[in-house]
């Protein structure tokens, strides 16, 4: 087994430190360095694969833990300029600047879904701060010196000759919002059961013909292109696609989610972040969907991944 490294941040005073859980998946072995040069072992005592999060905890004096503030993800502003805290390439204390270029993006989880698909993972924050190798699980941090994310992984076009992923300038980081409600749990219960709705749709935006092949009446929400057979969506009566278009394997015939709450809905995240940071399993959304041009109102009860 090779050795891996990455970073990450002092949760609280009782040693709980934060990471991402690709960046101890499968260790037998962890060490925490702390930038006062004290160096120790810690234990895994919580994951999440849905958002890629792991609770590490250490046993050290109480003055080498300095919790860091954590302030609000659902504040921040496009154009909002952040700093990305890790140690890329082992080179400690990095702190490359940059700027919020998205909200509410989305990205495959590393919990499998079945049939060779992931779940998806909400609410994350696209930037411009140089992310490399090395810093997976560092905070990304405002001008106020609080976490508003961390940070987790960058969209890639090639490796170098090391074979090392080369920065293309979109790197992708966790909401703190996510972090605030799900790391509590991963340090009493070990886990966090995350809301399901058991639709599939496209995490990117639909192009104008696909639109025209579904519906003559919009060009944004979030379209059903299947449910899961006895899953939430479907027992709620929401449809998906069946009828076959002119564009092969993609289907008409589904509904569209223009609305959630009352909350207007443009693209899958939008829906995917209103969720991960409301509900919990048991609980019940209302939708506003358009079917065959006609609209109404759909209540589901979200289940369990």
């Amino acid at each position: 087994q090779g050795n891996g490294s990455g970073s990450g941040f002092v949760y609280d005073k009782s040693g709980h430190i934060i990471t991402n859980y690709h960046v101890v998946e499968g260790a037998k072995s962890i060490e925490v360095d702390f930038a006062s040069g004290i160096k120790t072992t810690g234990k895994i005592i919580g994951t999440d694969l849905d958002s890629d999060l792991a609770v590490i905890e250490v046993k050290v004096a109480e003055n080498e833990l300095k919790p860091l503030m954590l302030g609000d993800s659902e504040a921040l502003k496009v154009g909002q300029t952040v700093i990305a805290l890790g140690n890329p390439f082992g080179l400690s204390g990095t702190m490359p600047r940059g700027i919020v270029s998205a909200k509410g993006r989305t990205l495959e989880s590393i919990r499998p879904a079945g049939n060779n698909s992931f779940f998806s993972s909400g609410d994350i924050i696209q930037t411009d701060a140089s992310i490399n190798p090395g810093n997976s699980g560092g905070p990304l941090l405002n001008l106020a010196g609080e976490v508003i994310g961390i940070n987790r992984a960058i969209r890639t076009s090639g490796t170098t000759i090391e074979g090392e992923a080369v920065n293309s300038g979109i790197g992708y980081a966790i909401s703190i919002n996510i972090v605030k409600r799900v790391v509590p749990f991963l340090i009493s219960e070990g886990k966090y059961d995350y809301p399901l709705m058991g639709i599939s749709s496209s995490s990117t935006d639909l192009t104008l013909s696909q639109w025209e092949l579904i519906n003559d009446t919009v060009t944004s929400g979030v379209y059903v292109m299947s449910v899961t057979p006895g899953g939430p969506a479907e027992q709620a009566g929401l449809i998906g696609g069946t009828q076959a278009t002119e564009l092969q394997g993609f289907y008409s015939g589904g509904d569209i989610i223009i609305a959630v709450d009352g909350l207007p809905v443009k693209v899958y995240g939008d829906l995917i972040s209103y969720i991960f940071k409301n509900k919990s399993p048991g609980d019940v959304i209302t939708m506003t969907i358009l079917r065959n041009g006609q609209q109404k109102e759909v209540n589901l009860t979200l289940g369990s991944r």
